[in-house]
């Protein structure tokens, strides 16, 4: 009898021993996708602000929990299923699918810099939700969504990639806890940026002379933060777009543009110390080229289009 609990107790450490390695490898796995979608992530924080633009305060969190808890279902309810059958049964077509995220979102980055070089910005031609009520903000929700919808498809798909090579269980639980993760990164982050400006407003308020210099100071750093933002996450995409379609070209076999930046990263990498610093900034400038040059070509033909005469 003790023997045969003594090989139990052994059979239930051996379990929590795999388990516990599971976890590990899905808790890494979850950190390296997360990280290779971080262009996307940032732009999509610094996106989301501009929805509740107009809005009463009172409305600002609860709009931004339906656009998290839509963007949620976008990734676990859509997405997610999709991209793993795909996966199992498809995976050849993950590179192409991959590349077109790429391009997409290369042709993001390309049209923010000429918007921003032509002196252009973005105009939103919704009024205020306040003034139309809730139909308006319905409305403004489901548009959030749908963009949302996008992005997301390019975090998952470029989470999918980067774990690949793991079984379809850790593939699975890898992408949920990705989505979910950034998701309550994303829109955490966006509520505290959206409710920061209220914060400073409170603190002006009291009788502190410290406090109101800081609500003060906060009033007037949010427009500068989302700006920031705004830029980061624009050269993220051009990075992540073209360092997508630069890895994506290699498997394809068309690896001259590849083998042109592995050259020029080469003669770096000996350098002590800072060597394998320089050559990652030399491969980002490279992905970060290749990303405006192919987003200006998609944005060009696309200008061509009955679409691009409507505008972005």
């Amino acid at each position: 009898m003790s023997g045969g609990l003594v090989a139990l107790l052994d059979d239930v450490a051996a379990m929590a021993r795999i388990a516990a390695a599971s976890v590990d490898d899905i808790a890494a796995g979850s950190a390296r996708a997360g990280a290779k979608a971080a262009g996307v992530i940032i732009d999509d924080a610094a996106v989301t602000p501009q929805y509740v633009t107009g809005v009463k305060p009172a409305r600002e969190l609860p709009m931004i929990w339906r656009i998290a808890r839509g963007s949620l279902i976008n990734k676990l309810l859509i997405i997610l299923p999709a991209l793993l059958v795909l996966s199992t049964f498809l995976p050849q077509a993950l590179t192409p699918l991959l590349m077109l995220g790429g391009a997409y979102l290369s042709y993001e980055g390309a049209h923010k810099v000429w918007e921003k070089l032509r002196g252009q910005h973005a105009e939103r031609t919704e009024e205020p939700t306040q003034l139309k009520g809730k139909e308006a903000e319905d409305s403004v929700v489901r548009g959030a969504i749908t963009t949302d919808f996008i992005l997301s498809c390019e975090i998952m798909v470029i989470s999918l990639n980067e774990v690949a090579a793991e079984s379809l269980f850790a593939r699975a639980m890898i992408l949920i806890v990705v989505a979910i993760g950034i998701t309550a990164l994303v829109y955490g982050a966006v509520a505290l940026i959206v409710k920061m400006d209220d914060v400073g407003l409170a603190l002006t308020k009291r009788d502190s002379p410290g406090s109101q210099k800081l609500g003060h100071g906060l009033v007037a750093a949010m427009p500068r933060v989302l700006d920031g933002l705004a830029f980061i996450g624009t050269f993220a995409m051009l990075w992540v777009g073209g360092h997508i379609l630069l890895v994506g070209l290699a498997d394809l076999s068309v690896t001259l543009p590849y083998d042109l930046v592995h050259a020029l990263e080469a003669p770096l990498t000996g350098i002590a110390v800072v060597g394998g610093l320089l050559a990652w900034l030399v491969n980002t400038l490279c992905s970060m080229i290749l990303g405006f040059l192919i987003g200006s070509l998609v944005l060009g033909v696309i200008s061509l289009t009955p679409l691009g005469s409507k505008g972005h």
